[in-house]
């Protein structure tokens, strides 16, 4: 069956089953099956390029998952970050490309930062897959990222990522209060955080994140800002003075977390946007 045929019948399935991008996400699928690059796909599919029985019944199967809803990147087993990509599936956060709004704000204050002898200490809590630590070190050589993930799902692929990505980067799996307390006061130069920050009273429109991303990952408590508020409390501890604390929430929630920085005596306090204008993260600097 030609490529083209099978691109265009996949995407119509796919645009039935309510996929926000069905045309992107068989370019994908199909590529994935085939193993080459989405562009070498399309350049091949309009030289007749075809796919073999094997093919597409595996790509059926895939498909039928997508179709369900199943998110795409647990389907090909990776996500595309600002420029890499790392291993992802059941169990951890899929990253979003609204959070490379805050990867790239980081990495300019990392860049800027001034960085005493024992280098630029930064760490990245709720790490997840990793990529925000990962992002950091890879634009910023003279960084000392420490990642730290509390889920035993998500960790081995904070683990995989890192050693792939970034070996210099040390992850831990912990309890963001238990690790909080290792820390020495005034240690930390950066902190970068998505946490989740989901109320557990509301359900995610769609089911890619309602059914299939982690609950941990997700809900923060009954305002949803639980997480947000265990983060602040030790940043205001272990950052140095001038340090930077930037907290990934909702495109709601800039108010409130804006409220909770000020209670908790970060100045210089504001609420940035991500790609598409929609208030994103907060940072704020310890006094």
């Amino acid at each position: 069956m030609k490529v083209l045929d099978v691109l265009r019948d996949v995407a119509t399935r796919l645009d039935q089953a309510g996929v926000a991008s069905p045309s992107v996400d068989a370019e994908r699928l199909v590529s994935h099956v085939v193993g080459i690059s989405r562009g070498e796909l399309l350049a091949k599919a309009h030289t007749g390029f075809t796919l073999e029985a094997p093919a597409l019944e595996e790509l059926e199967l895939l498909v039928s998952r997508r179709s369900r809803r199943e998110p795409l990147q647990h389907l090909i087993g990776t996500a595309a970050f600002l420029g890499f990509e790392v291993a992802v599936g059941p169990g951890v956060f899929v990253p979003r490309p609204e959070t490379e709004s805050m990867a790239e704000r980081a990495i300019h204050h990392a860049q800027t930062m001034a960085v005493g002898a024992h280098g630029l200490r930064i760490l990245d809590l709720c790490a997840g897959s990793g990529v925000l630590g990962i992002a950091l070190a890879r634009s910023v050589p003279h960084a000392h990222v420490s990642a730290v993930e509390v889920s035993d799902l998500a960790y081995p692929y904070l683990e995989k990522n890192t050693q792939e990505l970034a070996p210099e980067n040390t992850v831990v799996q912990a309890d963001l209060v238990a690790y909080g307390a290792t820390l020495d006061d005034e240690s930390v130069d950066m902190i970068v955080a998505n946490p989740p920050y989901i109320p557990d009273s509301e359900v995610p429109n769609d089911p890619e994140v309602a059914d299939f991303d982690p609950g941990l990952a997700l809900y923060g408590g009954i305002d949803g800002l639980d997480v947000v508020r265990d983060v602040l409390e030790l940043a205001k501890r272990v950052l140095r003075p001038g340090g930077l604390v930037m907290i990934e929430h909702s495109n709601l929630q800039g108010l409130a977390v804006r409220q909770l920085c000020e209670d908790a005596g970060f100045r210089a306090i504001t609420t940035e946007q991500d790609l598409v204008g929609r208030d994103r993260f907060t940072q704020g600097f310890r006094s």
